[in-house]
């Protein structure tokens, strides 16, 4: 694999506290990794990281060739950085933003770029509309389009679809796989399922850690994970019940679905044998969701907290 970038044992700590632990990536060209995890689990600091914003206090590698710790100018001017809030001004517009984020990087043929990015993004419409007045889909065209103007081979999106609606996040994933196909690596850290199923692999990290790497059906497949689901009457009062049973490592609800999983196919059966030969429900064998695998780490987290070993064993 031609590897954009090839670390090992990312760490960073803030006090006493260790936000990025031992994280050690190989991602390759061309290809969208989602980055995957709960709020204070090290995301946002190992990609800045990676990107030459923050200089970790161990660990080592390159990003698009170059040492991080040593030569991060370099990547710096060959990644683009999207934040998690919107960073333009509000009160230019889109085209004013656009020339600006150019002067800013020295570019040459600065129109010609500032074209180009408008007429990708669809943007061109609207260039002379204040970024101000613009929805949160429209703004989040902008931020991309400021971040490909200097023509990155690296594009980091640090939760780049909060509170944007389906449709403007299906458009986005949509532009980002035509980067994607023209050779531009992406690592985009996200909270949705269903986005980081339109990744090619997907990392997760928790307390700082790297608990599951690979392609999701990887990911599914290392953690053995035996499910079935079941419809009927008050779900909320079976869910109650299932949860206390032996076996039964997690059950979600899916709308009027509830989703019961174990590691132990066997002792999972053996509990809701009684369950499946009552009349009001309806059980069926189903495949684990990358959902599912995500609930049973969590929980496995939450049970051992920072300190413990959950998840040591999975697909990292």
């Amino acid at each position: 694999m031609n590897a954009v970038i090839d670390v090992q044992g990312l760490t960073k700590v803030f006090g006493d506290k260790r936000v990025v632990d031992d994280v050690s990536l190989r991602v390759g060209k061309g290809q969208i990794y989602g980055f995957l995890g709960p709020n204070g689990s090290g995301k946002t600091t190992t990609l800045r990281m990676l990107c030459g914003l923050l200089t970790p206090d161990a660990g080592a590698g390159t990003c698009l060739g170059f040492d991080i710790r040593t030569e991060s100018t370099r990547i710096k001017r060959r990644t683009g950085y999207m934040t998690q809030r919107f960073s333009l001004y509000e009160d230019l517009t889109i085209r004013e933003n656009l020339d600006f984020v150019g002067r800013v990087y020295g570019l040459d043929g600065l129109r010609r770029r500032v074209d180009g990015a408008l007429e990708q993004l669809g943007l061109a419409s609207r260039q002379r509309q204040l970024a101000g007045q613009l929805s949160g889909g429209w703004k989040q065209r902008l931020a991309l389009a400021a971040c490909i103007l200097h023509e990155p081979e690296l594009l980091l999106l640090d939760e780049p679809t909060a509170g944007v609606d389906p449709k403007a996040r299906r458009d986005f994933w949509d532009q980002i796989h035509a980067l994607a196909g023209a050779g531009l690596t992406v690592l985009v850290s996200t909270h949705y399922m269903d986005e980081a199923e339109r990744c090619h692999e997907i990392l997760y990290i928790a307390y700082g850690r790297l608990i599951a790497k690979g392609t999701i059906r990887d990911v599914i497949a290392t953690h053995h994970l035996a499910t079935w689901s079941v419809e009927g009457p008050h779900l909320h009062l079976l869910s109650r019940e299932l949860q206390l049973l032996p076996g039964i490592d997690t059950v979600a609800a899916f709308g009027s679905v509830l989703h019961v999983c174990g590691r132990d196919a066997a002792a999972l059966e053996r509990s809701i044998a009684p369950y499946r030969a009552r009349p009001e429900f309806d059980w069926q064998r189903s495949s684990p969701s990358l959902e599912d695998i995500f609930i049973r780490l969590m929980a496995d987290l939450d049970n051992s907290g920072p300190s413990g070993s959950a998840g040591t064993g999975g697909a990292a």
